[in-house]
């Protein structure tokens, strides 16, 4: 079957559908298991960093910076003002739309009258914008003629980006249900988180689809994004504990399995 004869929206739509199937299947784990474990948990966020960083360098900023050069610009300039543009995003969003951070008391962004619950559900799903964007920018890239996008590149960061759902979305459902929510709620929590990923996933796709000239600073944006995520999230949240060997493990595994399938099919 030819993928050029379907729209890099609809193969964006199918792919992120993925990413959030993956999310909602780690959720799940909520319904197997009555307690979880931290260290477990520090490893699965450890992971899911690690995978987070490989991708934002050899599935995007490696690309822009190729794309460039392709295009006869200049490699730097869009490689490093979309890095920086992705990351003050996140922080614009971080810094706008209420939410809780788990373990925490005191909620982030704007006041707002939101219950817990709603808080905690909202600082889950922002860092699942960046991915749906890096999914929809990849295939968003295959309607650029002569360049050096392969649809193999872009459902191998689909892939990396889902196996990491997985252990983020146990990582969201279980501490929820050790907090007293129910096995339901925890789970519907859980797989909210990744709902944003086929919206965000489409408008980035339709972004670089009709402004062709924006794709390599799309693609580092959404490398910016997902490091900021990484460093400010996921990396102090599997740390804070002692288990810190292992969350750092967890973080080289999910970064070298990651950096393989890139390398190897990318």
């Amino acid at each position: 079957m030819n993928y050029q004869n379907f729209s890099p929206i609809f193969l964006t739509f199918l792919a992120t559908l993925f990413t959030y199937g993956m999310t909602a299947a780690g959720a799940a784990v909520v319904f197997l298991f009555k307690t979880y474990s931290k260290k477990t948990l520090d490893g699965m966020l450890g992971f899911a960093a690690g995978v987070m960083i490989a991708a934002s360098f050899w599935s995007l900023l490696q690309p822009s910076i190729e794309l460039s050069r392709e295009l006869g610009k200049n490699p730097i300039v869009p490689a490093a003002i979309g890095f920086i543009t992705g990351g003050f995003f996140i922080r614009l969003i971080d810094f706008l739309l209420p939410h809780l951070h788990m373990g925490e008391d005191k909620p982030e962004g704007l006041s707002s009258s939101f219950k817990r619950v709603v808080l905690l559900t909202l600082a889950v799903t922002i860092h699942n914008i960046p991915e749906g964007l890096a999914v929809g920018v990849a295939f968003g890239a295959l309607s650029i003629q002569g360049s050096s996008a392969s649809l193999i590149g872009a459902i191998t960061l689909a892939l990396g980006i889902g196996i990491q759902n997985f252990p983020e979305g146990s990582a969201i459902s279980l501490p929820l249900r050790g907090e007293g929510y129910s096995k339901v709620k925890s789970f519907f929590i859980g797989q909210l988180s990744g709902i944003v990923e086929p919206i965000f996933g489409i408008l980035g796709a339709i972004l670089v689809i009709y402004i062709k000239s924006l794709l390599p600073y799309a693609l580092s944006f959404a490398a910016g994004a997902m490091i900021y995520v990484v460093v400010e999230e996921l990396i102090p949240e599997s740390q804070n504990s002692k288990n810190t060997d292992i969350a750092t493990v967890g973080t080289l595994l999910g970064f070298t399995i990651m950096m393989i399938l890139d390398v190897a099919l990318g």
